[in-house]
């Protein structure tokens, strides 16, 4: 599973390399994935996201707007998945693919009633919560407007932290190898 995972985040980052002009809707699309509370079970891109931030060092692209491409795609994924949770309430731990995983709405319920709004910033840097935090805020009514600053915040700092990752390991390499 994992090779498979591997490979299809290596054929992304070869796309965006070799098509530089769809980095940022690439990005887009892989942060807003990656913060669906369905989608996000399915498909984990972070590590594609590490691998197009290398390419911001080592290919030319311009950091600016695949970063606010990234934290909109983001911000974006967790609204819907917010709204969802709004619209469907509790049964949507019900709701295929959540419900092969019946522990991720109560985790996060005991998230959100431990952390608050500060949970929606904490939960974006965290595998499954990231889209059940959301999810899970949506479904417990919190207050729309605190969940948005929350969301918008913290997704241009976790879009900001994943691709400058990469670039700084692509920096890292190429001065430990002189090139």
């Amino acid at each position: 599973m994992f090779d498979a995972l591997e490979a299809y985040g290596q054929q992304i980052i070869d796309f965006v390399r070799e098509h530089k002009a769809w980095a940022a809707p690439v990005v887009f699309a892989l942060a807003f994935g990656e913060s669906l509370a369905f989608i996000s079970l399915l498909i984990p891109a972070w590590a594609a996201l590490v691998g197009i931030g290398v390419l911001i060092g080592s290919s030319g692209l311009n950091f600016w707007p695949i970063w606010v491409a990234g934290a909109i795609g983001a911000a974006l994924g967790d609204w819907l998945s917010y709204w969802v949770g709004g619209k469907l309430g509790p049964p949507v731990a019900h709701v295929w693919p959540l419900s092969r995983h019946p522990d991720l709405i109560p985790k996060g319920e005991r998230f959100m009633t431990k952390w608050g709004v500060l949970g929606i910033f904490i939960g974006r840097f965290f595998g499954p919560l990231r889209a059940s935090v959301p999810l899970v805020a949506g479904i417990f009514k919190m207050p729309y407007w605190r969940f948005q600053f929350a969301n918008f915040t913290s997704a241009f700092v976790w879009a900001g932290v994943l691709l400058t990752l990469g670039d700084v390991v692509s920096k890292i390499f190429k001065w430990a190898w002189g090139g």
